[in-house]
């Protein structure tokens, strides 16, 4: 393992601003809101604040004030953050982010799960925090290797947490860091003391009597998850069938590569006009800004391929199966999959902890990082650490 800092060159930032000025912007698009995807108007102001506001180096600090290594796990480079809590008696917990994610989704949660004496909580909720880029994301940077599906994801955590001498741990995650943290559960049942979910695509079976006496929250989250698979899922249906031609767009234009990302944080957010209204602008710009400057749009895109018949719109084909450790999920209703709590433990009967709230979306560290931590440490209390 190698200890990590991120040092972009100054030139890479040059060429970013040099792009987005240069831009070549579509004409006379129907001013339709949000409708057809992200507004032209909307998005050249946003563009405008990234290359003349947005202060990249400022981000690169945030991240850097945090240990980073790298490692090869699988013939794969992995970057990741590794914070120790000060207090002795921490459990380890090990976060995964999804696409369009990345590492930089946590730095709000980080000090308060690592550190919550000073945070003016109980020590004894304190982590030791273990926090990868997926391989082919972020700091990982592309791997050119195929196969990197979802389970092969959670052996490289499992081999990680191993090479890290962390005998027990839990596994915490949302989008793509959800099936991966319950397949960590699966490979490594002797290890993972728990899995927490802030996201959990659940789905009714064959059976009618699956979709009898269902309350009005539940329908709501059926029609919501079926807005999804016919409005809300063309990026998905995309890089699961022919992920390398959209890759090469979005690796030549940053303006791309903005519209892209930002289209679904308005999707999956709890946001109102704008994706700022449920995440902080800085922060999106960062995400967006790593996938930049690491050109990894295309490798990431891979993992949609990999693990085609494991995505939401291939359930219930790809259904994950029960495993042995204890559960927690998190609802969020704005996440781009609302759990529906009777199909959530038909097939996951060792669930141990469920939570409702009644804001905050996909992106719940970012959205309402108070509540993501709370309900970390409220699943903590229930897991025992040896």
């Amino acid at each position: 393992m190698k200890p990590f800092r991120i040092e972009i060159p100054q030139a890479d930032l040059d060429d970013l601003n040099r792009r987005i000025a240069g831009a070549r912007w579509p004409e006379h698009l129907p001013d339709t809101g949000w409708d057809r995807g992200v507004p032209t108007a909307y998005l050249k102001e946003l563009a405008e604040y990234w290359r003349t506001s947005y202060d990249w180096r400022a981000a690169e600090a945030e991240l850097n004030r945090y240990p980073q290594f790298t490692t090869e796990l699988d013939g794969a480079n992995v970057h990741f953050l590794h914070v120790r809590s000060p207090e002795p008696t921490a459990k380890a917990l090990l976060i995964t982010h999804g696409w369009p994610g990345s590492v930089a989704e946590f730095t709000k949660v980080i000090g308060p799960l690592t550190d919550p004496r000073a945070h003016g909580a109980d020590p004894a909720d304190a982590f030791h925090l273990v926090i990868p880029s997926i391989p082919g994301y972020g700091f990982s940077g592309p791997t050119p290797q195929t196969g990197w599906d979802l389970m092969r994801v959670a052996q490289a955590w499992a081999e990680l947490m191993s090479r890290l001498g962390y005998e027990h741990y839990i596994t915490q995650g949302g989008d793509f860091g959800a099936p991966i943290s319950i397949l960590t559960g699966l490979v490594d049942p002797g290890h993972v003391a728990g899995v927490h979910l802030n996201m959990l695509a659940t789905t009714p079976s064959e059976d009618p009597a699956d979709l009898e006496n269902l309350t009005e929250v539940e329908q709501a989250r059926l029609a919501h998850a079926e807005r999804f698979n016919t409005e809300l899922s063309g990026t998905m249906k995309l890089h699961s069938t022919r992920p390398h031609t959209v890759s090469y767009a979005l690796t030549d234009s940053p303006v791309g590569q903005l519209a892209y990302i930002v289209e679904k944080f308005k999707d999956w957010t709890d946001s109102d006009r704008v994706p700022e209204d449920a995440v902080d602008r800085d922060q999106l710009l960062t995400i967006v800004t790593i996938y930049w400057l690491t050109a990894t749009a295309g490798s990431s895109n891979q993992t949609y391929y990999e693990s085609a018949a494991q995505l939401p719109i291939n359930l219930p084909v790809g259904r994950y199966p029960a495993i042995e450790p204890p559960m927690g999920v998190a609802v969020f209703p704005h996440a781009a999959f609302v759990a529906i709590r009777r199909y959530a433990e038909r097939d996951f009967p060792t669930i141990v902890h469920w939570s409702e709230y009644d804001r905050g979306g996909h992106y719940a560290a970012m959205e309402e990082p108070d509540l993501f931590v709370e309900d970390v440490r409220a699943f903590g209390r229930l897991v025992k650490n040896d």
